[in-house]
């Protein structure tokens, strides 16, 4: 999301910005939910189910460390246009973070890569779409670290969920 909100700024073109995040993300998310979905495919154990819901509530720690920007503002020159910009700073931005991570967790737990990569961008374009449009002045009125709590204890809880279910604990 600050990276959206960074783009916007700089680059004050919402509509690509948002194109080239949803482009990002669709290829990044659906390989994400592919290599899940084979892995879970290969090892098909409880030890696994029960690694998959470790790993939600790692990634509800993980949440919790604040994303960084470098201060570089060469990057942010239009090379190719908003939409190229943001379609290559989001993909790579997105190569192993927090919702690549949960994407694979997803996929590997679901089998379903239509799905869940369906699932994943539609909640990275909720999260973002505001942050292009409404950029500074959504972090004016909402506490990042807020959002950050309500993330990690959404992934706590799916995590818990997911550990209760592959020990048996949930019918």
């Amino acid at each position: 999301m600050l990276l959206a909100i960074v783009l916007a700024a700089k680059l004050r073109a919402p509509w690509q910005i948002l194109a080239g995040i949803f482009c990002a993300t669709i290829v990044n998310h659906a390989f994400a939910a592919f290599v899940g979905s084979e892995v879970a495919g290969l090892v098909n154990a409880p030890w696994f189910r029960i690694a998959v819901a470790l790993g939600f509530i790692a990634m509800a720690a993980w949440t919790l460390i604040p994303d960084k920007l470098d201060d570089d503002e060469e990057g942010f020159k239009q090379r190719g246009g908003a939409f190229l910009t943001t379609l290559v700073s989001f993909f790579l931005v997105e190569m192993g973070d927090k919702t690549q991570v949960a994407t694979i967790a997803l996929g590997a737990q679901y089998h379903n890569v239509l799905a869940v990569a369906t699932g994943t961008t539609i909640g990275m374009m909720l999260a973002n779409g505001p942050a292009v449009f409404l950029g500074e002045e959504l972090v004016k009125r909402i506490s990042l670290k807020a959002t950050r709590t309500a993330a990690a204890l959404l992934f706590l809880a799916l995590g818990l969920w997911q550990l209760a279910s592959a020990l048996g604990w949930m019918g």
